[in-house]
């Protein structure tokens, strides 16, 4: 099938790496300016959420405060609760997305709720958001299964989408948060949601703890969806899990991918390896990927380095 003239890669290292590797304010600022100079025009922020269970995250409204605005610009947060809600509106997120978890045992763990108890909170915060200045939208977290669990279809996904439109939130972020999904299960999944609502409704969010990540790209952009969440350098993780694969699809590989297939992002991927690799040497997160490592495909404009060769 034919792919799209362009795609929006939102960046969520923000969130999902300052989560896990406690930096200073102002090293946040700068990483999100030097990604605001490669073209990245949407974020996902931070989260507006207990301080005393993720501390790196603490400083949201202050992030939100002093991150430079250009125009196109769009920050997302994510919010666990009404308070949270609240907290992100006054911080002037432009959307917000919920976590929800379609894992019941990770729910539990992670925010003390059920997956029902979620969604009825959920339902008090759009009841809420209808008279705010913000889109409200929701995870589905381990949608493809996870993080102990089997994996997930598309039939697993019915009962949640129903009852989702029920409350009215109809922009969902689908991650499979454990990695689990090779191209015909995204297609599964993905097409059973895009039944429910429309692709521009939709974004996926690919964790590539299994090496699949860059795999899911084509698929999705063959099944019309035009919003991807990635993480620079691969980074992220999560507070409470230690040591586990929690990075997103990296954002630099999966840009020059998609530059390849002659799809545009917007964004200039030199400045990101850049930036890649000043925020895994220089900051010191841990990261994976490729490109900042090997370098990009060289093309005409752009010859590759002089060959280096000893015996």
């Amino acid at each position: 099938m034919p792919l799209p003239d362009g795609v929006r890669v939102r960046e969520i290292a923000p969130r999902l790496t300052f989560q896990d590797h406690a930096v200073p304010t102002d090293v946040k600022i700068e990483f999100v300016r030097r990604l605001i100079d490669a073209g990245v025009r949407g974020f996902e922020l931070s989260s507006f959420v207990r301080p005393d269970l993720v501390p790196g995250l603490a400083d949201a409204a202050e992030v939100f405060a002093r991150v430079p605005r250009v125009p196109g610009l769009n920050l997302g947060c994510c919010v666990g609760n009404v308070r949270g809600l609240a907290r992100a509106v006054d911080a002037g997120a432009d959307t917000a997305h919920f976590l929800l978890s379609a894992d019941e045992e990770f729910a539990r763990a992670n925010i003390g709720r059920s997956t029902a108890d979620s969604l009825r909170e959920l339902e008090r915060m759009a009841a809420y958001a209808a008279s705010e200045d913000i889109l409200l939208g929701t995870y589905v977290i381990f949608a493809w299964g996870g993080p102990t669990g089997p994996a997930r279809t598309g039939a697993d996904l019915e009962p949640l989408a129903r009852r989702l439109l029920d409350i009215g939130v109809e922009h969902w972020i689908l991650a499979d948060s454990s990695g689990y999904a090779a191209p015909p299960q995204i297609r599964e999944l993905v097409s059973a949601a895009l039944t429910h609502v429309p692709a521009q409704n939709l974004t996926v969010q690919i964790h590539d703890g299994r090496g699949m990540g860059l795999a899911a790209l084509l698929p999705l952009l063959e099944l019309g969806v035009r919003a991807i969440d990635t993480s620079l350098a691969g980074s992220g993780g999560h507070p409470a899990m230690p040591g586990a694969q929690g990075g997103g699809l990296c954002t630099e590989d999966a840009v020059q991918m998609l530059e390849l297939c002659g799809v545009d992002t917007g964004i200039d991927l030199s400045r990101l390896i850049e930036t890649a690799n000043w925020l895994t040497g220089e900051i010191g997160v841990p990261g994976k990927g490729f490109v900042r490592r090997t370098g990009r495909v060289p093309g005409t404009a752009r010859p590759g380095d002089p060959l280096a060769f000893t015996w």
